[in-house]
């Protein structure tokens, strides 16, 4: 088990979760769902069921640090805070380095902060599998969820039904990444079989990460690679912010994921979601016998129905008449929009933001 080490991935905005989600404490340090526990506790408790704390290592941006260290039980030292946001293959390039000096012989999960997961047993043993298959293999393993609808907000993963590997069940060779479809090829991918979510859940052994760096992005391989000594050193700090300046901004997706040719996909039935969207919320919310869906506060409904609520607690909402709209009291904002237009959430804030400077960012 001491070989074993996680990357939970915590620097994102969340600014589809706005106006709960604000640049100063994003949804992954919010109890978005309601169960007592903040999304980066949920994640940072299951992989302690097969990680040892002392090997979860926590990337976030500089300004979160002290959120992490107030809700998390961790060493600040497995705090990495990176000093700007360059996407996840910086991310990562920054994790695995800093793993590397401590253990060179590490296989490492990697991991969003903000995904919630229904079966977790499941995603237990799922895990312990994908950590033997890679201990062993020269492999880069992603975990492939099982579509149950022609969802359009997730990426695809295409795995190759001729070249399962032997010994793992539902284990198999990746042929393509695709990107998020349009309905009528989400319908298509469903009904075809060959065509898993892509989870984001990475899991490899380090020396194969590191590799990859190497191949298919030498740039961000040099940049981590020339000071490998100052990891883990009061030098690390000066070095990261240095290196971030130097860095180009790319998804590890993008860089090395869809262009290498060891990537297998562990395809998995765990109830997953990346709750990337209120509408995502609803799906994976107790919902009354007129389909509202109560996430937090008191609220009295009248003619209305598939709704999601969330009040601030001391407030009561009173609401007649709406139909599929997310309603949503934070402190010193209100959002009421139709779920359906929720992709324009994000652009409500940006005028909001030319309207009246950043004070509700």
């Amino acid at each position: 088990m001491d070989d074993r080490y996680v990357i939970i991935m915590a620097g994102g905005v969340g600014s589809r979760f706005w106006p709960l989600s604000r640049q100063k404490k994003p949804k992954q340090f919010l109890d978005i769902l309601g169960k007592g526990e903040t999304l980066i506790q949920q994640t940072f408790r299951r992989f302690k069921t097969v990680c040892a704390k002392e090997n979860i290592f926590i990337v976030t941006s500089s300004e979160h640090k002290k959120l992490v260290a107030d809700q998390l039980d961790i060493n600040p030292a497995n705090i990495l805070a990176e000093p700007f946001r360059r996407n996840t293959a910086p991310c990562l390039a920054y994790g695995t380095f800093r793993i590397f000096k401590e253990n060179p012989d590490a296989v490492i999960a990697v991991t969003p902060a903000d995904h919630f997961i229904i079966k977790e047993d499941k995603f237990i043993e799922v895990i312990q599998k994908s950590y033997d298959f890679v201990r062993q293999n020269d492999a880069l393993l992603t975990l492939g969820i099982k579509p149950d609808r022609p969802e359009t907000g997730y990426g695809y993963i295409q795995a190759d039904q001729k070249k399962p590997v032997a010994g793992y069940d539902n284990l198999l060779k990746v042929k393509t990444f695709t990107e998020k479809p349009d309905i009528d090829l989400a319908q298509i991918f469903l009904q075809s079989g060959d065509f898993y979510w892509n989870s984001g859940i990475f899991i490899w052994n380090i020396r194969s990460i590191i590799g990859a760096f190497e191949k298919y992005l030498p740039d961000i391989f040099s940049a981590f690679d020339e000071s490998r000594d100052v990891f883990g050193t009061r030098k690390e700090s000066s070095f990261i912010r240095k290196t971030y300046t130097e860095c180009r901004s790319i998804s590890i997706d993008y860089g090395i994921m869809e262009k290498a040719d060891n990537v297998y996909v562990m395809c998995t039935d765990i109830g997953w979601s990346d709750l990337g969207t209120w509408s995502s919320l609803y799906e994976n919310t107790e919902i009354d016998r007129n389909g509202n869906a109560l996430i937090s506060g008191e609220v009295f409904t009248y003619d209305s129905s598939g709704n999601i609520f969330n009040i601030s607690p001391g407030k009561i909402a009173v609401v007649q008449g709406l139909k599929d709209y997310i309603v949503v009291g934070a402190d010193d904002v209100i959002l009421i929009v139709r779920k359906e237009e929720e992709q324009n959430i994000k652009n409500y804030l940006e005028d909001l933001k030319r309207g009246i400077g950043e004070r509700y960012q």
